[in-house]
């Protein structure tokens, strides 16, 4: 079992791998409560930067599960068409941090939202760069 389980963590860098075990996570842990067992008067989803609460957020919740699915999948094969998806995503997350920043009344405006972008746009960047990983197994 433990030479499964280095194999398999051989197969991607050290970063992709903590990328598909937040993939795996979402998928099989906090998406499914965030869906059947959070309420709908707490629920948020944010999407390109603007968020959706109650049952617009209940209602595009399952889109983000199949997002992280796809991404637990798509990392675990190492699929070839998760180059350039999961780089487009997650330049999508760093846009979707700066505007969230800047319209949102709990941002923090520019400063943090250019912080955040940054950081997100590492990932973004590595993934991008990651094209001869995705072969497919």
């Amino acid at each position: 079992m433990a030479n499964v389980a280095v194999t398999e963590w051989q197969k991607r860098p050290w970063w992709m791998n903590l990328l598909w075990f937040f993939c795996i996570y979402m998928t099989l842990v906090y998406m499914p409560f965030d869906i059947f067992f959070k309420p709908v008067a707490e629920d948020a989803e944010v999407w390109f930067g603007f968020t959706l609460t109650g049952w617009w957020a209940k209602a595009t919740a399952p889109i983000h599960w199949l997002i992280y699915g796809a991404g637990a999948w798509g990392f675990w094969r190492m699929s070839r068409w998760m180059h350039p998806l999961a780089a487009l995503y997650v330049a999508q997350i760093a846009i979707a941090m700066l505007v969230w920043n800047l319209i949102s009344t709990n941002g923090g405006g520019w400063v943090p939202g250019l912080i955040a972008f940054a950081i997100f746009m590492v990932p973004t960047v590595a993934l991008w760069r990651s094209r001869r990983h995705f072969q497919g197994i």
